[in-house]
C-alpha cells in the first residue's frame, strides 16, 4: 500500500516536472520569435528606403533664419520613390511649417521632436504608396 502511494505521488511530480519543462521550451520559442520580428529593418534597409531633404534656408518668426537638412525614412522602396517626385511639396511643407516657428520653438530635444513629428504628419497627408516611418534633423543653424 504505500509503495504504490510512493509510486503514485513519484508520477504526479514527474508529469508537473515534464509540463513545467514543456510550457519553458515554449515560453523561450515564443520569446526568440519575437525577437526577430522585432529587430526591424537593418540599417543598409533604412538607407535605402530614405531620402535626403537638402538644406533650405527660410525664415522664422522674429527676424531669425534657419538653414535646415533633414533624412525622411520611409517604409517601402515604393514610397521612398514617390516621395522623391514628391520633393517640391515636401520642401514647400518644411518652410511653411518654419515660417511659423520662432528660434524657441526649436530649443532642446522635445522642439525637434515636435518638427519631426509635424512633417511625418503633413507628409504622410500627401503618400499614396507607403508611409513616412521618421523624419530627421541632419543638420540645422539658426541666425
Amino acid at each position: 500500500m504505500k509503495n504504490n502511494k510512493l509510486l503514485t505521488i513519484m508520477l504526479i511530480v514527474l508529469v508537473c516536472i515534464t509540463l513545467l519543462g514543456v510550457v519553458a521550451l515554449l515560453v523561450v520559442f515564443q520569446l526568440k520569435g519575437d525577437d526577430k520580428e522585432a529587430a526591424g529593418p537593418t540599417i543598409d534597409q533604412i538607407v535605402e528606403s530614405s531620402i535626403d531633404i537638402p538644406e533650405i534656408t527660410t525664415n522664422l518668426v522674429g527676424n531669425k533664419f534657419i538653414r535646415i537638412s533633414l533624412k525622411v525614412q520611409t517604409d517601402s522602396l515604393e514610397a521612398a520613390e514617390e516621395l522623391t517626385k514628391r520633393d517640391f511639396q515636401v520642401k514647400n511643407i518644411v518652410i511653411t511649417e518654419l515660417s511659423e516657428m520662432s528660434p524657441k520653438d526649436l530649443e532642446g530635444k522635445q522642439g525637434k521632436a515636435a518638427f519631426e513629428s509635424s512633417l511625418k504628419t503633413k507628409i504622410n497627408e500627401l503618400m499614396d504608396a507607403g508611409e513616412i516611418q521618421k523624419v530627421y534633423i541632419t543638420s540645422y543653424v539658426i541666425q
